[in-house]
């Protein structure tokens, strides 16, 4: 099942000041610049919330791309007790605009066999039945700007990302698009993102493809 986001009133925080435990310590950039990354993105999931930070100090420099570069970082919080954190004062910490978003379950509906021997692409899927939801109410398909749960698109298998602590195996967690505004979109590179996570560890991984 996927659930797919958009520009919303209500729902996971796209941009802004991200939400943490009191003890918590922005992230820097491990691979080139050392500089504090920029905050993506704070989702609830289930098992608590996800929050995605990606270097965007020296775009270029900085494999954002690579989920093991330490250029991007994936933190699992509980999801009571967070508070609005202090953001460094020097780096590219946050975009610049806030938005909340929405999330709606759509169901997948296979469309009719075209003769390519490959499977439909679920995310692809997913995002075509929101567009097509009654007087499309919710919006086009290229305003959607992410989904929840389900499996990586278009990923191949030797790209899915180990954990950054125990090395052990992760699981899909998210997609996010760069957005609709370019004044204000995340820096993916023209890229789709991926969100992991290992939950044991309480932190993940990220890459974009």
């Amino acid at each position: 099942m996927f659930r797919p986001f958009h520009v919303g009133p209500a729902g996971p925080t796209y941009r802004g000041v991200p939400l943490a435990p009191e003890e918590f310590t922005w992230p820097v950039c491990g691979d080139y610049c050392g500089g504090p990354m920029q905050f993506f993105a704070h989702l609830p999931v289930e098992y608590g919330v996800l929050s995605v930070f990606v270097c965007q100090n020296d775009p270029g420099a900085c494999d954002l791309w690579d989920a093991t570069s330490g250029a991007n970082r994936v933190l699992l919080f509980p999801p009571a007790g967070l508070v609005p954190v202090a953001v460094p004062e020097k780096g590219v910490t946050l975009l610049p605009a806030v938005s909340a978003i929405t999330t709606r379950v759509v169901t997948l509906e296979l469309e009719e066999d075209d003769g390519d021997d490959l499977p439909p692409d679920a995310y692809d899927l997913a995002r075509s039945g929101w567009k097509r939801e009654p007087g499309e109410r919710f919006g086009k398909q290229r305003e959607v700007i992410g989904s929840l749960g389900g499996s990586p698109s278009y990923l191949d298998d030797d790209r899915l990302p180990g954990c950054p602590s125990c090395s052990g195996t992760t699981e899909f967690a998210a997609h996010l698009e760069e957005g609709i505004d370019r004044q204000t979109a995340m820096n993916l590179g023209g890229q789709l993102g991926y969100v992991f996570v290992c939950r044991p560890c309480s932190e993940g991984a990220f890459l974009t493809g």
